[in-house]
């Protein structure tokens, strides 16, 4: 296939629904082979049967990032699939509303969830694609973070303040392998998820007043920063956190 990822293999996290699922068709369709990590194997086997079915090469690997063995696993298979792996999208994680409650509300058995997911997973997934990014000449890992690592108050926030450190610590670390690392960071976005999760008003007081784009994200606005940030017309960026979210916080 041609297109601005030709002959390069991305290995998305949480591949299987969602902005993983987006990443994925937006990669494929510009030449890139892809590979669907997810604890649902069964809607990623589905989703890479979407893609291979439209002319790309896909695969689906049934994966828990909070877990190094597995982790460790796919990546292999990956390698072994693709050849290696230049684009490492960490967007799995744990974001249910009930993250964004006080840390005395939630049991230490649902924290520690949390941030083996949000934050291990992050550390697992990009130190096991390290050496097939290094033996490639470089790469390129993309964290996912959220605008509630700005105002890090509950579980969930700090959980994403902590993968934007995870991103400035790994953009020194890696440098030496030419892996560049970066993430993006979403405001209120326009998702099925986020929509059943917030109450109305908040969603408008959020839109029409605390943001200057007075409107909600739509996917399409994080795939078109996931494609920049991945490819080499950000080849001179390294350890940045760009916010995607219409000018919130800045309006407030």
């Amino acid at each position: 296939m041609t297109g601005r990822f030709a002959g390069k293999n991305a290995f998305i996290t949480g591949g299987a629904i969602g902005f993983g699922r987006a990443f994925a068709r937006a990669l494929s369709a510009e030449g890139a082979g892809v590979v669907l990590a997810d604890v649902d194997a069964e809607t990623a086997q589905a989703t890479a049967a979407e893609l291979n079915s439209a002319g790309a090469k896909a695969v689906a690997i049934e994966c828990d990032v909070a877990d190094e063995d597995q982790v460790d696993a796919a990546v292999a298979t990956a390698v072994r699939e693709f050849g290696g792996i230049d684009i490492l999208i960490n967007n799995a994680g744990r974001h249910l509303l009930k993250y964004n409650q006080p840390f005395g509300v939630l049991s230490r058995t649902d924290l520690r969830g949390l941030f083996d997911v949000n934050v291990i997973g992050v550390v697992n997934c990009t130190l096991a694609c390290r050496d097939s990014m290094r033996s490639r000449g470089g790469g390129v890992v993309l964290n996912i973070s959220s605008m509630a690592g700005y105002m890090s108050m509950t579980p969930y926030g700090v959980s994403k303040l902590a993968v934007r450190g995870l991103t400035v610590a790994f953009a020194a670390e890696l440098a030496v392998d030419r892996i560049r690392v970066n993430a993006i960071a979403p405001g209120l976005m326009n998702t099925e998820n986020a929509l059943a999760e917030l109450p109305d008003e908040l969603i408008d007081n959020i839109v029409r007043e605390r943001q200057l784009v007075h409107r909600l994200g739509t996917m399409d606005d994080v795939v078109a920063t996931m494609l920049f940030l991945c490819s080499q017309e950000s080849s001179f960026i390294t350890g940045e956190t760009l916010k995607v979210s219409g000018g919130f916080p800045l309006n407030v």
